[in-house]
């Protein structure tokens, strides 16, 4: 069985964070988007749940995390290759997001990041080889 990741991620502006993911390059799927929520389909097993903040709520008794003055989540995707890194980077920057380094060559992986316009945080990477043993 291959499994699937749905991520909830709670956002201020649901339009805006929409076109956001739009300008990456990644789809919604209608059949999950609505007036408080929308799936946005990062591949056939990823998918990012995008949801109010009222409707973040009704998952958990926990407050929403200012992502002003605190991470609340560190997320990250692999690319088929450098060039992808940097392109999914560029679109980000180009649609609003920002960047709080620089791109990082450790030879077996390249990888960047953004932050998405409700300051969720996209690390980005592509694996040359096989990552070093843990």
């Amino acid at each position: 069985m291959n499994r699937q990741i749905f991520l909830n991620l709670p956002v201020a502006d649901l339009p805006r964070s929409m076109a956001f993911f739009k300008a990456l390059g990644f789809a919604h799927n209608p059949q999950f988007t609505g007036e408080d929520a929308a799936c946005i389909v990062i591949s056939d097993t990823i998918h990012v749940m995008l949801l109010t903040h009222p409707k973040f709520r009704q998952f958990t008794p926990k407050a929403v995390c200012d992502t002003a003055k605190a991470v609340e989540v560190l997320i990250s995707l692999s690319c088929a290759n450098r060039q992808e890194v940097d392109d999914l980077v560029a679109k980000a920057l180009a649609a609003g997001g920002t960047t709080y380094d620089k791109p990082e060559d450790l030879g077996f992986m390249y990888s960047h990041s953004f932050v998405d316009p409700d300051g969720h945080g996209w690390g980005v990477l592509h694996l040359s080889a096989p990552p070093p043993q843990c």
